[in-house]
């Protein structure tokens, strides 16, 4: 038996959304599906059991942070992150790759791997693709990703072309120092930028690998939001239509919708929980700034049509008190609200998709939310 399996149980008529289902040793759920975003083991403001209350059925951690703390030896000695975060349910580990290139100043690139500068105090690492295989290893997600070369937008074609080439040539080498096939399903990744012929060429090199599940990576990072569409729309037809598809790091409304109209899967992004610390919050009707002056009086909950818990039980004139007052509540509140509005619009898309409305929906959504069409 494969590490995890997917479930394909039906395609959108109205698009290219798929509904499905991914099994994993830690239990199932359906896709298309948002993951909330554990860096450093812990999912910032919220507790398990809460996360579990609003419907999460899988997290995401950051192998890059937990390598520089606290190690992932004494995670392993933990019983592995299911063990050290008391958390049931699946989980999916990054390959810190986007990390050692987004957050290292000082970095260097080489065959063999990234020579980085820790974030932390300064001092000298090195990541691998072997490295990073056997920390997630240690970690023991049930889906962990290959190592890779993130390039940053805009970059040149030829560096985007060198990149993804050594993008392959490093999957493989994650490939042979897989030790948990049985129990850890590791995904590839597709680069190129924003070149399509790159995109065909990583997309047939990554998938002849023949990995369990697949990725999107380098996406939403900074490019037009078009450019994104147009990219996605080049490369997921070319990824197998019976493994997973996960385009990572997306997690604003809009995109969650229009990834899944282009048969994305899987989703996470850092966005509801940082945005939720600086008290902008998710609604029906777009974002707010609970942290507002005209929120004051404002006895109505964040957003009137939403039934999660802090909508049925806080006001925006409370949770606004709460962040002048510099109250640790307000944040998890705000937190809270907008992973289950994220988690509540997968739902939805689901059931669009289920009745094949989801271009309709989309309408339906941006009409309110106020996106252009």
């Amino acid at each position: 038996m494969p590490a995890i399996r997917f479930e394909l149980i039906k395609t959108c008529k109205q698009s290219g959304a798929r509904l499905g289902r991914i099994h994993t040793p830690h239990g199932s759920f359906e896709t298309p599906v948002f993951m909330p975003v554990g860096t450093q083991a812990t999912v910032k403001g919220m507790s398990p059991d809460e996360l579990k209350e609003i419907g999460a059925n899988i997290i995401l951690s950051n192998t890059y942070h937990l390598f520089l703390r606290p190690g992932t030896d004494i995670v392993r000695e933990a019983g592995g992150l299911h063990g050290f975060m008391r958390w049931d349910r699946s989980i999916l580990t990054d390959s810190g790759g986007f990390q050692v290139f987004s957050l290292s100043d000082l970095r260097d690139i080489t065959e063999e791997g990234v020579t980085f500068r820790s974030h932390i105090d300064g001092s000298k690492k090195f990541m691998s693709p072997e490295i990073s295989i056997k920390a997630q290893n240690d970690l023991g997600a049930d889906i962990i990703m290959a190592f890779d070369e993130c390039t940053p937008y805009p970059c040149e074609y030829e560096y985007a072309k060198k990149s993804m080439e050594r993008t392959t040539r490093w999957a493989k080498r994650c490939k042979e120092a897989h030790a948990r096939p049985d129990d850890q399903a590791l995904f590839g990744i597709v680069q190129g930028s924003v070149y399509p012929d790159l995109r065909k060429e990583s997309a047939k090199q990554i998938t002849d690998l023949d990995f369990p599940g697949y990725a999107v990576g380098g996406l939403s990072v900074g490019e037009p939001a078009e450019m994104m569409k147009e990219i996605l729309e080049e490369t997921v037809p070319l990824l197998p239509s019976d493994r997973p598809r996960y385009l990572m790091g997306v997690g604003s409304p809009d995109y969650l919708i229009e990834g899944a109209i282009r048969g994305i899967d899987m989703f996470d992004c850092v966005l509801p929980t940082r945005i939720g610390r600086n008290g902008t919050v998710f609604t029906s009707r777009g974002r707010i700034i609970v942290r507002d002056a005209k929120y004051a009086r404002d006895f109505t909950p964040l957003d009137p049509e939403c039934d999660c818990y802090v909508c049925r039980n806080f006001t925006r004139a409370y949770i606004r008190h709460l962040f002048k007052a510099g109250e640790i509540l307000g944040l998890r509140l705000a937190t809270w609200h907008n992973l289950q509005f994220l988690i509540n619009l997968m739902s939805r898309i689901r059931e669009a998709i289920r009745e094949d409305r989801l271009l309709d929906f989309r309408k339906e959504f941006f009409s309110t939310y106020g996106y252009p069409l």
